[in-house]
């Protein structure tokens, strides 16, 4: 095999179809969602965490405004690295940003591992010290490592499957939770000491992005999209709006069933022990198969996306890559690499910590795609000014409450957070200014 067939990606155009496409971004979203995020947002916010949802979803829908416009106009398997390339160059903003995005999604496969390890261990009566959590997720990575060594067709099969039977499972979830209930009138008796200010709020709407920012999953599709130019817009309002009603739906039959107290003690598995107090037994085991459904579905959709992007990027020749001895194509490569931090995240860390370290480098990478259309593509791409604008606004807000809250409360993800991204920075820098990357041989023209 040559060295540039090596280099190749090899990506298969018209593979995904947008039933396909719309169960990849529902599955990362959905996942990360629900089961985890309800939680920790009910901590923050206190009684009113499922109108967070609804804030996320309006933030997120002023975000989405341009990846569409991008989408449609350069549809690419390398998705946010090709965009960033687009509005920045060959240049440090671009391999900074699109690896803020890269780390950001393997911190969301690592959050959907511990998740099922959480969910999974709730059968067996919880797991206090959380050694068997950590090995479950890292099986689930191993798993969704296999599926996507095994191609295209399977992985969207298995998305499609695996969303069609969650989707529906959580909708009875939600219906039955809300039927059962003595009131759907959210009424908590007793508060957290952090709920109930606008900081919180803020804060508590940056987590609930994390929710809906499965959708750029589809974007790094794009190439393998049939008809991309028209499915990829489709594909993401689909998505988005579908989380929308499923998650609203679902917060008002979690507060319905539990005291704020009880979604906080329990906020790595609220969903299960919300269904125990309306279903029973049977309810908390029809709760766990569908978050086991949910999150399984998410990680093979998510490494499947973040692989690619990172095979672009190396493609680009934006960032260092080594074959560590292995042979076959690039994007083999960067499948093992996104496995292996994903091992090293889920093994290490705990949901609260990844879930803070993943928004806080989403939301950045994010305004550098506002600012790219509104100050570079926005004549190319026709797009209106104002829409970025607000989208930049929005998240300046909501991710400076959510860095007032942590740094409160837990300033160790701060910290991590600026020294990460500063490592990121300096080590671009360096590779761009002194290492071996030839400006005029880029796999992607």
């Amino acid at each position: 095999m040559s060295q540039e067939t090596e280099r190749s990606s090899h990506y298969k155009s018209n593979s995904l179809s947008l039933w396909g496409t719309v169960m990849l971004g529902t599955g990362v979203m959905i996942g990360a969602g629900i089961f985890a995020l309800t939680g920790q947002i009910a901590e923050m916010t206190g009684p009113l965490f499922p109108l967070a949802f609804l804030a996320a979803a309006i933030v997120v829908s002023f975000s989405a405004y341009s990846y569409i416009k991008i989408s449609s106009a350069y549809p690419s398997a390398g998705g946010i690295g090709m965009y960033l390339h687009k509005a920045y160059g060959h240049s440090l903003p671009t391999a900074f940003n699109a690896l803020l995005m890269y780390f950001s999604m393997v911190i969301a496969q690592s959050f959907l591992a511990r998740t099922f390890g959480s969910y999974s261990m709730q059968l067996f009566g919880g797991d206090q010290d959380g050694y068997m959590v950590s090995l479950l997720g890292a099986g689930l990575i191993i798993f969704a490592f296999i599926v996507n060594l095994l191609g295209n067709q399977l992985i969207q099969s298995i998305a499609s499957f695996i969303g069609v039977l969650k989707i529906s499972g959580i909708i009875i979830f939600g219906l039955i939770g809300v039927w059962v209930a003595d009131s759907i009138n959210v009424d908590f008796a007793s508060q957290s000491e952090a709920g109930g200010s606008i900081g919180n709020f803020l804060g508590a709407t940056a987590l609930g992005i994390l929710a809906f920012k499965g959708f750029t999953t589809i974007t790094n599709s794009g190439s393998e999209v049939k008809d991309p130019k028209k499915n990829i817009g489709k594909a993401i309002i689909i998505s988005i709006s579908a989380c929308v009603v499923i998650y609203l739906l679902v917060g008002f039959a979690v507060s319905s069933n539990l005291s704020l107290d009880e979604i906080i003690e329990t906020q790595n598995y609220s969903l299960a022990a919300a269904a125990k107090p309306a279903l029973g037994d049977i309810g908390v085991w029809f709760t766990v198969a569908i978050a086991i459904m949910a999150t399984t579905g998410g990680i093979v959709a998510s490494i499947f996306a973040v692989s690619r992007m990172l095979a672009m990027l190396t493609e680009m020749k934006l960032v260092p890559h080594s074959h560590f001895g292995m042979s076959g194509r690039i994007q083999k490569h960067t499948l093992v690499y996104t496995v292996v931090l994903g091992l090293i995240l889920t093994i290490f860390f705990d949901l609260t910590r990844i879930a803070a370290l993943g928004i806080v480098f989403y939301l950045i990478m994010d305004i550098a795609i506002q600012w790219g259309v509104l100050r570079h593509l926005r004549e190319d791409l026709k797009a209106n000014a104002v829409i970025p604008s607000i989208s930049i606004f929005l998240n300046l807000v909501v991710l400076g409450g959510f860095v007032w809250v942590k740094i409160n409360s837990d300033p160790f993800v701060i910290i991590v957070s600026i020294l990460t991204m500063t490592a990121i920075l300096i080590t671009e820098w360096a590779f761009l200014k002194y290492g071996k990357s030839n400006k005029n041989e880029h796999a992607h023209h």
